[in-house]
């Protein structure tokens, strides 16, 4: 049986995301052992020119929720970046696995030939659907969601390989 285009998005995403939710929970439940100040955490970067925690949940909710609407043909929801809290960022996550959960298998599955055009610092880059989900927009989901990961570590936060790739 062949791999659609929907089951290589839409579900790997809201796991993803799921993945993401379970390691907020686990840093939820650090900063409470330890005393620590969720704002911390939500406001802590790897480095100085890099995305806060945030800034890193923000960006895969995005890339997930852009990246099935540009496949399906459909417009995303908007949702600004205005996440501040521990809860706010759990909020974001949860809005966008709802939206995913909206979105018809029907269109997805055959629209690898689709055109999808992004804009990039560069300009704007066009591909195919089938290779902007393969090239773009699954790596930069995933890049954000392991620094998300990085982040937490780095500041802690008691997580290791299976926390991010789950339970089978």
């Amino acid at each position: 049986m062949a791999l659609s285009m929907y089951d290589l998005s839409v579900p790997v995403f809201t796991r993803g995301l799921g993945q993401l939710t379970h390691l907020l929970d686990k840093g939820l439940a650090h900063a409470k052992a330890q005393g620590i100040d969720t704002a911390t955490l939500v406001d802590a970067r790897l480095a100085p020119d890099m995305l806060t925690l945030a800034g890193q949940i923000q960006r895969a909710s995005d890339a997930s929720k852009l990246g099935t609407a540009r496949i399906a043909g459909i417009t995303a929801p908007s949702f600004p970046d205005e996440e501040k809290t521990w809860d706010d960022l759990l909020a974001r996550i949860a809005k966008t696995q709802d939206f995913l959960a909206t979105v018809d298998r029907a269109l997805i599955d055959g629209q690898e030939e689709r055109p999808v055009t992004i804009k990039a610092r560069e300009g704007e880059a066009h591909f195919t659907a089938q290779r902007y989900l393969l090239q773009f927009a699954l790596p930069n989901f995933f890049f954000h969601v392991t620094t998300a990961y990085d982040v937490l570590r780095h500041k802690g936060v008691p997580v290791g390989k299976m926390d991010f790739l789950g339970r089978f």
